[in-house]
């Protein structure tokens, strides 16, 4: 899953979790800011009927009664006066349920002592709870209202700010990364961000993939020298062996130990020629301006390799498309890519087996795949076969682990890409990726 989608899953269910738990606890909020603010408004009235008493005397209100007792015309609100015992006490907020015109009634009622003409008085201010409440459900709806506005906005938002902050992300994944060939000869130029940690990353990277450079351009000039180096004196030594073969006087025994250093000779020539030829493939020392016909190739390719056919009573079929034509590459390394892969389904193949060479277009890709009836591949060892010098085991044939490597690094060469399906003693399928882009 990609870090933008991660981030976005993550924005969008803390969101409503958060959602979640301000709806479940919306109804008990509104219910005691409602309540603080009717018990704020009972001591703004206690005030005003102390104000009212400090004024004119408590005969305003008692009016020659001993008690005095006001409610509104839907007994919402009520305000008494009655006379208290000598204790003082202080003021207390509660609900309590008061009879008013024989209904009984539940009110939050403030209760405050007061004291007038040297007697004590019980004030009491009281509101109706029912009317405390009306307005918690029309509060509850607007509060949801504006959470969900507001949690889609934040929402679209936080999309917008992730996709800003994630860009730089994205550009360094793709340049790279994804669209980086190796080797990294080209310069790429420092991501534009103001993040320091992508800026740190991109550094990072860059200066990995110098490193690895220099460690390949090290390895690679190695080779290409001592490659080079090497194909001289074991030119001259087989020159000479060959000029001891014709001498009359050798005897039997000698020509013999002559004949066997000439074929370690030969297989060191030929592994010297491999590794000689992968180092110019990867110094780009081969141009790929050719257009080939796989249809032609094949057929030249299987004209070489005829009498191995024969000599293993091998079946040959091929069904590739006659008129098509690859455009960008070097004929004779694509003639020495498909050679090896098919001298191995020759070599690797049983007695009277078979091999089939076919082709298919898919979007954007041209396939050649090559089949044969061989021993197969441990497919645990189906990763490891392009290595240099990887020796596996298939039956008694000898190798000397650089035909598959060649045939790699000619693929990579021209951006072709190889699978392989195979199975022991169930044949091995190599198929050729072509890009047609």
């Amino acid at each position: 899953m990609k870090l933008f989608t991660k981030l976005t899953l993550f924005i969008t269910l803390s969101k409503m979790a958060v959602a979640v738990l301000f709806v479940l606890l919306l109804p008990l909020l509104v219910e005691d800011i409602a309540y603080k603010y009717n018990d704020f408004y009972l001591r703004e009235q206690k005030k005003k009927v102390l104000q009212v008493i400090h004024q004119n005397g408590i005969e305003a209100y008692l009016q020659g009664e001993d008690t005095y007792g006001s409610y509104t015309m839907l007994k919402e609100e009520y305000i008494s006066l009655e006379p208290a015992g000598a204790s003082h006490m202080p003021d207390t907020i509660a609900t309590l349920q008061r009879v008013v015109e024989g209904d009984t009634l539940t009110y939050r009622v403030l209760s405050h002592i007061l004291q007038a003409n040297n007697r004590n008085f019980m004030l009491e201010v009281g509101k109706k709870t029912a009317t405390i409440s009306q307005y918690n459900r029309p509060l509850q709806r607007v509060a949801l209202y504006v959470l969900g506005g507001l949690i889609i906005i934040t929402i679209l938002i936080d999309l917008v700010f992730t996709r800003l902050l994630l860009k730089p992300l994205g550009v360094i994944i793709q340049t790279r990364l994804i669209n980086r060939r190796f080797p990294f000869k080209e310069h790429a130029p420092p991501i534009q961000t103001t993040t320091a940690d992508f800026r740190y990353l991109d550094d990072s990277l860059v200066e990995l993939m110098a490193r690895i450079n220099d460690a390949f351009e090290k390895e690679r000039e190695f080779t290409s020298n001592a490659s080079h180096e090497l194909m001289t004196p074991v030119s001259i030594l087989q020159t000479k062996m060959e000029n001891l073969l014709v001498e009359k006087e050798n005897d039997d025994e000698l020509q013999k130990k002559i004949m066997g250093m000439m074929k370690t000779l030969n297989r060191l020539k030929k592994i010297v020629h491999s590794l000689l030829l992968i180092s110019r493939i990867e110094n780009d020392q081969f141009p790929k301006n050719d257009d080939i016909s796989p249809h032609i190739l094949v057929a030249e390719v299987m004209e070489e390799l005829e009498h191995r056919l024969e000599e293993k009573q091998l079946r040959y079929a091929a069904r590739i498309t006659p008129d098509l034509i690859l455009h960008g590459l070097n004929h004779d390394l694509i003639f020495q890519l498909v050679y090896n892969l098919l001298h191995n389904a020759i070599k690797y193949n049983r007695p009277n087996g078979s091999i089939t060479v076919q082709d298919e277009l898919q979007s954007g890709t041209y396939r050649l795949i090559i089949a044969d009836t061989g021993i197969g591949i441990n497919p645990q060892e189906i990763n490891t076969i392009f290595r240099r010098f990887r020796k596996i085991q298939r039956g008694n044939t000898e190798g000397y682990g650089l035909g598959l490597s060649i045939a790699h690094t000619i693929a990579r060469y021209h951006n072709i890409h190889i699978s392989v399906e195979a199975g022991i003693d169930r044949g091995s399928i190599f198929i050729l990726h072509f890009p047609l882009s």
